[in-house]
């Protein structure tokens, strides 16, 4: 049964060019052209997908949005704002009032298709993986702060999303001051937050997908509160329960973890399958690796779940990657550059750089490393129907494997 998606518009042509793309997606379309007409039709169609035009006449779509968002029926409904305005006061205003997507006309037929795709995925994808699988947990940590983990574990999330197309997830543990949504330019319209005072008995899958934000590379985030006085409610056991519910529905989970050892931080290590230490060239990083690297041998963690991450945030003179391996008596496992013009622009856009089209080497870097950090069961045999980022993959793998 395809979805249905709800185009409110009172520009007949632009309704009908709206229509007309999503049909040839195969979508049941339905339309309304006032505020006032859509309330009604949701009542009367209940869509899986609103799409709103700004200037209407009595209600324009922001308030069309917020009091869509006020309803039982549509609290949860991914909406888009499709609209001329492109100024970031004016994206800034459709995210607050509530909306899950905003795009700027005129529109390339392709992207919006692949958009509401996006905003949908997870409402037709869930039943078909409500049956309990064993994620893989994966977390991003280092003493140290300023030295990219949140930066690395954007990519990682997005980069898995995007190259099987199945269930991941980037899950914000630095509780006080996250930006992992805003990494992903998301607005903060559903947080930890909303997950605070319930018992932890009460939180259940869908409660956790439902507070939870949507990404168009089909990733999810479950951000870090508005506030910082909101994480005290925010305990270890209730963090371990979210971890040990998603990992039953979804492949992937990625862990951004705050810089310390506190109860939330060590229910994310402790139910990790992967831990990647980040540290930067000098030797307070390196301080700092060698105490984390002490903790998890007294906290029994298995070594060779343990991956050094070498991260360049600075140009030169940095230790050497050889003075590092002997201080820690390990072996790096990814070098990443430095590369300030790819990393502070992609911060201040939202977009980061696994996801830039087209694919730059940084990217290329992020999806080799997303494959490395995959299941087994995904690598083989190959998906029946690749996606982009695998086919990218896949064909340097050839290139490395012709030049032995």
């Amino acid at each position: 049964m395809p979805n249905r998606i709800l185009v409110v518009d009172d520009d007949p042509v632009n309704q009908k060019l709206v229509v007309i793309v999503l049909k040839q997606a195969g979508y049941e379309t339905f339309t309304a052209n006032t505020g006032a007409d859509a309330l009604n039709r949701v009542e009367e169609i209940r869509p899986d997908l609103i799409i709103s035009d700004v200037e209407m006449p009595e209600m324009n779509g922001y308030e069309l949005t917020r009091q869509l968002r006020q309803k039982t029926t549509t609290a949860h409904s991914p909406i888009m704002i499709l609209t001329s305005h492109d100024t970031v006061q004016e994206k800034i205003k459709g995210f607050e009032a509530g909306a899950d997507d905003y795009m700027t006309k005129p529109f390339e037929p392709s992207e919006l298709q692949a958009r509401v795709r996006v905003l949908l995925r997870r409402v037709t994808a869930l039943p078909a993986e409500t049956h309990k699988i064993k994620g893989k947990v994966i977390a991003v940590f280092s003493l140290r702060g300023g030295i990219g983990t949140s930066t690395i574990a954007a990519n990682l999330a997005t980069g898995l999303a995007q190259l099987w197309g199945c269930g991941t997830g980037l899950i914000d543990l630095v509780l006080t001051s996250g930006q992992s949504a805003l990494m992903l330019n998301l607005p903060l319209r559903k947080t930890w937050a909303d997950l605070a005072r319930l018992p932890v008995e009460e939180i259940d899958a869908e409660l956790i997908e439902r507070v939870s934000l949507s990404h168009r590379s089909g990733a999810f985030v479950l951000a870090a509160p508005n506030r910082p006085e909101q994480a005290e409610l925010i305990t270890g056991d209730k963090v371990a329960h979210v971890i040990t519910t998603l990992r039953e529905r979804y492949h992937y989970l990625v862990l951004d973890l705050p810089h310390d050892f506190s109860a939330t931080t060590l229910a994310g290590l402790d139910n990790a399958d992967e831990i990647l230490l980040v540290l930067a060239p000098e030797l307070a990083s390196l301080h700092a690796a060698a105490c984390a690297l002490d903790v998890f041998d007294t906290l029994k963690y298995p070594r060779q779940i343990i991956r050094l991450v070498l991260n360049w945030t600075f140009e030169r003179r940095g230790l050497a990657r050889k003075e590092i391996e002997d201080a820690l008596q390990r072996l790096i496992d990814v070098v990443l550059p430095f590369a300030p013009d790819a990393f502070v622009p992609a911060i201040n856009r939202g977009v980061p750089p696994v996801l830039e089209t087209p694919p730059t080497p940084l990217a290329a870097l992020f999806e080799d490393w997303a494959y490395a950090l995959s299941q087994p069961e995904h690598h083989k045999p190959p998906p029946a129907t690749p996606s982009p980022a695998y086919q990218r993959v896949a064909a340097r793998l050839a290139q490395r494997q012709a030049k032995r």
